[in-house]
């Protein structure tokens, strides 16, 4: 194997297998540059899954082979594990109530997105495979089974985007739908084309009933194992609610058992994890729907040695000139397949317009399935097509893979859909006082009607509080903060009656307790809200000028606001 850059390192620093007192280290020095890496191409406006991969091709079998093969061999756990967790995620967000109301519009897409590709890179590769080899039998056999590969979609990298990018809407739901489902179709592809492949080549010939059968077994064996794990998980989460250390431990290690069952039994360890997911997310009772929230935050460090592992096992220096020519036609094929499929099952199906357009863009990424299919292809023909295929699949995974997530971002970027799925916590941790408005207004104002001198009367403030929504006042004398006149305060004087008529607001106020700034952000004005058990909070500047003042009814009004804009902007057409 030709390794220009791997020799130039101490061979201390190759990994060639796993003894425990590396583990560590080598974990280390994965997390770490794929981490930096992750986060310097964040910087430079580009998916941080990349940079996870371009870190494992510097230190992998392309690069300084920091990570030999047996060492990238030992570590296919983390890979398993890691699918397993994107697949429980993605489960999570198949709902039903989206199914039964664009169900049929995923299948459409689905179809076409899938079985266009295999026509196009299909036909294409025949057709140059038999322009050199003159082999017609086995330019047939590589076209179909390429074909059949090329229609799998990665889930890791597409889906690592759209969590990256906090994505919600049309868009966002069908690529998960599609992702979710389209493995299936390349496994029946692959069984359909492979056994036409074995009869053309003249290799051992396996029945097309009995690899369906068997494909049916994996598929429905697999919803059922997961289906089987996520009712047991659903019974003790429900349990242990209160406890969110327990309830990740438990969801994990109901994950982990799922997938080690589906390795024992030969199924599909991705799809039994979408099963507990969706399990999860429509059956489970509603108050046990935080344990996706919980196991979004132990993912980031499990994605980082996916990623990386997954850029250290590609080797771009296999390749020759005539597999390099069929990899970029299989690329090229693929992508216009791939788009040119999407967009007419939109169509026909009547997909909201942001789909339409933007979905071809989505579906470019291939990984697991892809490679998982071509190493199934190099076992079926091992004398004919299946090392080709293999070193095909390899380098087109490399191209995709560093490809795929920029197109994700681009598309998902152009349909608005970034940023827009968020929590009342994410809008409190990104807003800040001055940003806080009621209808039009920014309640942080000098001019604020929640503003009054020392001078002004009861009367006066009574009228403007019957015009405004702010229930408590602050009182500046010589334009500095004086004191604060709360509701519960103006209450108490207007049990005076008529004695309350001449009263100023200096009279009524009380001394300003805490106070906070433009800056201050919401969870640091919360915590004073805690802290100081009140409802309202002066608004001053660095010279102690009044701006207004920050209540708690108006910043929830103000959430509650947001969340409803940001639903509205993700409405179907």
């Amino acid at each position: 194997m030709h390794d220009p850059l791997s020799n130039l390192l101490p061979e201390f620093m190759h990994f060639n297998s796993l003894q425990a007192t590396q583990i560590v280290l080598l974990m280390g020095i994965v997390m770490f540059f794929g981490a930096l890496g992750g986060r310097l191409f964040q910087k430079l406006k580009i998916p941080q899954v990349v940079g996870y991969i371009v870190i494992g091709i510097i230190i992998g079998s392309s690069g300084f082979q920091i990570l030999r093969p047996e060492t990238i061999a030992a570590l296919n756990p983390v890979s398993t594990v890691s699918l397993s967790l994107i697949g429980f995620l993605i489960g999570g967000e198949l709902k039903l109530n989206v199914i039964k109301k664009y169900g049929k519009q995923f299948v459409g897409i689905l179809l076409f997105e899938s079985i266009t590709p295999f026509f196009i890179v299909g036909c294409i590769v025949t057709a140059v495979s038999f322009f050199f080899t003159k082999n017609i039998t086995y330019s047939l056999a590589i076209g179909l089974v390429l074909g059949a590969i090329c229609s799998a979609t990665a889930p890791a990298a597409t889906t690592d985007v759209l969590v990256e990018y906090r994505t919600r809407g049309p868009l966002t739901t069908t690529v998960y739908g599609i992702v979710a489902m389209d493995d299936a179709v390349a496994l029946i592809l692959y069984a359909i084309a492979s056994t036409i492949a074995s009869t053309l080549l003249g290799g051992k010939q396996i029945s097309l009933w009995i690899q369906l059968l068997t494909i049916a077994k994996d598929i429905f064996g697999s919803i059922l194992v997961g289906s089987i794990f996520g009712f047991i998980l659903s019974l003790i989460v429900r349990n242990v609610m209160k406890d969110e250390g327990r309830i990740l431990s438990f969801c994990l290690g109901s994950l982990f058992l799922c997938t080690g069952v589906c390795v024992i039994l030969g199924l599909d360890n991705i799809l039994a994890a979408m099963s507990l997911g969706f399990f999860m997310v429509n059956f489970a009772p509603a108050k046990t729907r935080p344990v996706f929230d919980l196991t979004s935050k132990f993912t980031p460090p499990v994605y980082v040695l996916f990623f990386v592992l997954v850029g250290a096992k590609l080797d771009i220096w296999i390749i020759t000139p005539y597999l390099g020519l069929i990899a970029i036609l299989y690329v090229v094929g693929r992508t216009f397949g791939k788009t040119i499929g999407s967009m007419i099952g939109g169509w026909l199906t009547k997909a909201p317009k942001t789909v339409q357009k933007y979905l071809p863009y989505c579906l470019l990424s291939q990984a697991g399935v892809a490679i998982g299919l071509s190493i199934a292809a190099g076992n079926d023909f091992p004398e004919t097509i299946g090392p080709q295929i293999l070193l095909i699949i390899t380098a087109t995974t490399f191209i995709v893979q560093i490809i795929g997530p920029i197109c994700v971002k681009h598309g998902v970027t152009k349909a608005g859909e970034c940023g827009l799925n968020v929590t009342d916590e994410d809008i409190k941790k990104n807003t800040l006082v001055k940003d806080v408005m009621w209808g039009n207004s920014k309640i942080c104002d000098e001019n604020s009607p929640a503003i009054v001198t020392d001078t002004t009367t009861l009367n006066e403030i009574l009228d403007s509080f019957s015009k405004q929504q702010n229930l408590n006042y602050v009182v500046k004398i010589d334009d500095e903060l004086a004191g604060i006149i709360s509701l519960e305060h103006l209450k108490e004087v207007l049990q005076l009656g008529e004695l309350a008529e001449g009263l100023l607001a200096v009279d009524i106020m009380d001394m300003p307790g805490p106070c906070c700034n433009p800056e201050t952000t919401l969870p640091e004005a919360y915590e004073l809200f805690e802290k100081y058990d009140i409802q309202a909070l002066p608004i001053v500047d660095e010279k102690n000028r009044p701006m207004g003042i920050l209540e708690k009814t108006t910043i929830d009004h103000y959430i509650h606001t947001r969340i409803l804009e940001l639903q509205r902007s993700v409405e179907w057409d």
